[in-house]
Parts: structure tokens; sequence; C-alpha cells
């Protein structure tokens, strides 16, 4: 297990520590309610060993900032244990109010203290379970129950935050919207489980696509997900032009690569993609207005004989206001 143990006696902190270490356990050391705060936030813990009266910031007011900084994060609740000479029934309830969860001298007996240890321990155990637990319940509210990429839900609450934050900075922001040519034809000539397992198909090699592309810093943050039925969408913030055309030209091939019959495709002959894409090397003004010229360069794609990408070039933000 890990421990934060914060004391300013560096005496009793060598001593405590010692003791943790000898039964087995990790301990990190912060000299004041101060440096307790930033370690945790650093490194959170398993459980915090916690004096009351320190300098610069006293037991009680760290363990106040702690419990704040957790309650911005998403993992679940961590230990506090004061270190106390005086467990007077003052000082229990100070230190409940401010966080804490329970006290314990600093001359507690060794049997004591392995005992506390141990049902510290359980409790550590038993915060993983259940930390992995609600992120996987997560991971399964935002992805999309066919393909397994990120579904619309997620699509729409990533996509505000990101474009939010690239305008803060001012950075570019780039967008496709694809779509899987003539599907209802390919449903209706080979069947509904069959457009399933090809629509599986096709977001897996997309994915893959963009993995590639954010495993080499391309955007960093670039995802794909299922916009509705056959359609999809990239998202790739922070990227340049070039990199933008790069991964609109590489989903194209992508898919064509995996050869999948398509017996109603035009001349193709194989299931292919039609891709509109609209890019801004600012990201400025109405996000709406950026799909509303991607969506337009998807269906120019459509007109213009599918199987290819169509304008994903840069769209400046006068030209999309005057579109819309």
């Amino acid at each position: 297990m890990r421990i934060l143990l914060v004391d300013d006696s560096r005496a009793v902190a060598a001593v405590m520590a010692a003791r943790l270490t000898l039964l087995g356990h990790e301990v990190t050391q912060a000299e004041n309610g101060q440096l307790g705060v930033d370690s945790f936030c650093c490194c959170p813990p398993d459980l915090v060993l916690m004096d009351v009266e320190m300098p610069v910031m006293n037991g009680f007011v760290a363990a106040e900032r702690i419990r704040a900084f957790e309650a911005r994060q998403d993992w679940a609740w961590t230990p506090i244990i004061f270190l106390t000479a005086s467990d007077t029934p003052e000082n229990l309830v100070t230190a409940i109010e401010a966080g804490g969860d329970d006290f314990i001298a600093k001359t507690v007996p060794e049997t004591v203290l392995q005992a506390k240890m141990n049902a510290m321990a359980r409790i550590a155990g038993l915060r993983k379970q259940l930390f992995e637990a609600n992120h996987k319940l997560e991971a399964l509210a935002h992805q999309d129950g066919l393909t397994g990429i990120y579904n619309r839900r997620y699509m729409d609450l990533r996509l505000d935050h990101q474009w939010s934050e690239a305008q803060l900075c001012g950075a570019p922001f780039g967008l496709l919207l694809i779509d899987v040519d003539n599907f209802k034809r390919y449903n209706d000539h080979y069947g509904h489980q069959a457009g399933d397992d090809c629509l599986r198909a096709i977001a897996a090699a997309m994915a893959g696509v963009v993995a590639r592309a954010v495993a080499k810093g391309v955007s960093r943050d670039a995802f794909v997900a299922r916009y509705g039925g056959e359609e999809f969408a990239v998202l790739m913030p922070r990227c340049t032009e070039v990199d933008y055309l790069t991964v609109a030209e590489q989903l194209l091939a992508a898919v064509r690569k995996l050869e999948i019959l398509h017996a109603h495709n035009a001349d193709w002959g194989i299931v292919t993609l039609s891709v509109g894409g609209a890019y801004v090397a600012r990201a400025e003004g109405r996000l709406a207005l950026l799909f509303r010229n991607a969506d337009a360069n998807l269906y120019q794609a459509k007109r213009n004989g599918r199987n290819r990408a169509e304008a994903c070039s840069v769209v400046a933000e006068a030209a999309m206001v005057a579109g819309g």
C-alpha cells in the first residue's frame, strides 16, 4: 500500500516510516500540510497519515484541501488518519469535519498499527475495484453497441470541450464526416447481419488509422465516433492541414484494403467511403458551421462519384459564416 506520511517532526516521521516499511508498505514523506497536499495532488496514495499541529499548514486544513482536490477527480475517496498525541473529543470532531476518517496515537502499539494498516489495505483494494468498475461502466456508456468505437453521445460531450479549448488557444481544428457508399443497397443485397459485420470492420479499420495518427503525434486528441447509421466522424484538434488531408486519404485506403465485396457499389465492386471535411487554421465562431461545411463537402463527394474525399482543405472562418 502507498502511504503518504505528513509530519513536521523528522524524528517521529522517521520512526513511523520505518515501522510502516517493515510492515511492507511504500512510504512517501512530507514535512508540513502544504507539502502534503502538493504530494497528494502529484501522486495520490492509498492512505494519508497526517499530523495535526504543523507549520505552514496544519493537518485539518490540509485534509480539507485534499478533499476539495478529490472532489474534482474521478477516483473514490482516500482514507485520512490523523496522528496525534491528544485524542480529545474536540480534536476527533474537528478531524472528521475536516474530512478525516480516524485518529491513532503516534506511539500506537505495533499490533494495533498492523491491524489498522491491514484494514486500510482492504479498503485500498476495494477502492481500486470500485474505480475499475466505474471506469468500465463509463466506457460502456460512451461506446457504440455495434461497432465498439465511441458513440454519438460521447462525441458531442468531448467535441464541445475540444472546440472550447481550441478557441482559447487559437489552435487549428479538423472534422471529417464519413459515409459508407451505397450502404442501403449493401444491406438489401447481403442482409442486415452482413451489414452489421461490414460496419464493425469499417469502424475497426478507421479506428486503426486514427490510433496510428495519435501515436505519431499528428493530433494528440483525435478520435473516431459513430455519427449515426452508416455515418462516422473523425475529430482532429490541433493538427496541421497536411496531416488532416493525409488522414482523410488513409481512411479511404484502409477501407478499400478490406476488400469487402459490394456488388451494387457502382464500378468498384467493394465497399468504399465518401469523406467530406472542414478545417480551420484557427478555431473561431460556431462549431455548427464547421459541421455544416463538412456535411456539404460530404454530399459533394457523393455527387462527384463517391469513393473519394472532397474539399478537405482549409475553410476560412469568413467562408464558413458566409456559407451559414
